[in-house]
């Protein structure tokens, strides 16, 4: 990560998280291992999609650990460059698609 962008995240973070709100924490590491665990969708699917999300949302701690993830679990190279491809053309889509509000607006000046 870009040095000072980003605080990097440290074992020591993650124990003071822990610290302040245990329940709250195990709670999220369940729900985390529960989503992720192999179901209807395999691992690798369920991983390539966080890193889609994680493109969508921004995220930089998610980008790097999902997209590690991704690849530990078989996925290539190829793979995810297309699920952030994909992230990119949603992201572009939902502008595309909001521009019926600014089209609305500008009708009102014409009308």
């Amino acid at each position: 990560m870009a040095d000072g962008m980003y605080h990097p995240t440290t074992p020591e973070i993650a124990a003071r998280r822990k610290e302040l709100a245990p329940h709250a924490h195990e709670a999220f590491e369940a729900f985390s291992r529960a989503v992720f665990a192999e179901g209807a969708l395999p691992e690798k699917t369920k991983q390539l999609i966080a890193v889609a999300v994680a493109h969508t949302t921004q995220c930089p701690y998610c980008i790097q650990g999902h997209t590690k993830l991704a690849h530990r679990k078989g996925a290539t190279d190829e793979e995810i460059m297309e699920a952030v491809w994909v992230a990119a053309e949603m992201r572009a889509g939902g502008a595309y698609a909001h521009s019926t509000l600014a089209l609305e607006v500008l009708d009102k000046f014409h009308h």
